[in-house]
């Protein structure tokens, strides 16, 4: 089970982090980050399967692909922001880390705008 492995090197690392945080805590953060980017390189392979299922499912839902691209940004950003901030809190630094989720938090609201207003469009449709 792949997520033994993962769990396996996340504790090992987290107790390589640790150790090392006293006397250098820059060693400390730079192991805590190593390991987060590793750990996402180990299942970004999971990824295409997913994306290839969503695109299947839209197309026989015979919904527009830029839905889906729409979607798939936003949950892009959701994670990378999230990595990103959680490493800003590991730092130490968790008024950016609040900057970097607002940023996200805009973003995502921006690349939303289209998608509401096609679902209003189709509101208003069915209204008389």
């Amino acid at each position: 089970m792949e997520i033994i492995q993962i769990v396996a090197f996340a504790l090992i690392a987290a107790f390589l982090s640790m150790v090392t945080r006293e006397q250098k805590p820059i060693f400390s953060m730079i192991i805590a980050t190593a390991a987060g980017v590793i750990i996402f390189l180990r299942v970004v392979g999971y990824l295409a399967s997913v994306m290839q299922y969503l695109v299947d499912m839209t197309l026989q839902a015979n919904i527009s692909l830029i839905y889906l691209n729409t979607l798939l940004k936003v949950i892009g950003i959701a994670y990378i922001a999230e990595f990103g901030a959680q490493v800003c809190r590991d730092a130490g630094e968790g008024v950016i880390a609040g900057k970097v989720e607002f940023a996200a938090k805009l973003l995502i609201l921006v690349m939303a705008l289209p998608l509401l207003a096609a679902v209003l469009e189709t509101i208003l449709k069915f209204i008389p």
